[in-house]
């Protein structure tokens, strides 16, 4: 069996974020060490992401342990080997068999180059992913985090890291302009401000947020 490969970041990071946003520094405390794996397989670790588009986490690991148990290592080869029933039989809707079997097909005619993302920078390789059937900027960012271990992806379109910014931050609203505040105030390591934010969403409390008119706010300001 393979060694996990985790996504690597230590006190630099954390240390530059808390500097940033104190607010965070103090739930990045709290917290402690996160660790997250990331799959460099670029075209499997794709394959997974189809596979939990708008399914909870629990689906998405159930569908994706069959689709494994079934082929065995998950590459081109093997998922082009299979209809697309087949591979709706195992849990996932007609519409990503259908994405997941077309991703296949051009893996293996060269239309599409999984390797060649790691050459890419973000926004290339996010233009390169959504070219891709069944391929949004949200799955192609999360691939960009949990297979490239890019360190500054920052997604507007995550229902779970705007979630944890409204819970540290005690707003009511959150749009796409004070969202990317937020981007610029945690860059160049948005990617573990991701990972910290993840978690508080998930959090009952956040013993972190102040007043109106405090740090908390003016952190984020322009």
């Amino acid at each position: 069996m393979t060694a996990p490969v985790f996504f690597r970041y230590g006190a630099r990071e954390t240390e530059y974020l808390s500097a940033r946003d104190p607010v965070l520094g103090r739930a990045i405390a709290e917290i402690g060490p996160l660790r997250r794996e990331i799959n460099p397989d670029a075209f499997s670790s794709l394959v997974n992401a189809i596979v939990g588009q708008q399914i909870s986490t629990k689906a998405q690991i159930t569908v994706w342990n069959r689709v494994v148990a079934f082929v065995g290592r998950v590459t081109p080869g093997s998922i082009a080997a299979l209809s697309e029933g087949s591979l709706a039989s195992l849990g996932m809707s007609g519409r990503k068999a259908r994405y997941i079997r077309s991703l296949a097909d051009k893996a293996l005619s060269g239309d599409f180059d999984p390797a060649a993302l790691c050459s890419l920078g973000d926004e290339d390789a996010i233009s390169e992913l959504v070219s891709l059937d069944g391929v949004g900027p949200w799955t192609a960012e999360m691939l960009l985090i949990f297979s490239l271990g890019r360190p500054n992806v920052f997604s507007f379109g995550d229902a779970g890291i705007r979630s944890g910014l409204k819970k540290l931050h005690g707003l009511d609203d959150l749009d796409a302009a004070a969202f990317a505040r937020f981007r610029e105030l945690y860059s160049p390591h948005c990617t573990v401000a991701s990972f910290y934010l993840w978690e508080i969403a998930g959090m009952r409390k956040v013993n972190t947020v102040r007043s109106p008119g405090s740090e908390a706010a003016e952190t984020v300001q322009p």
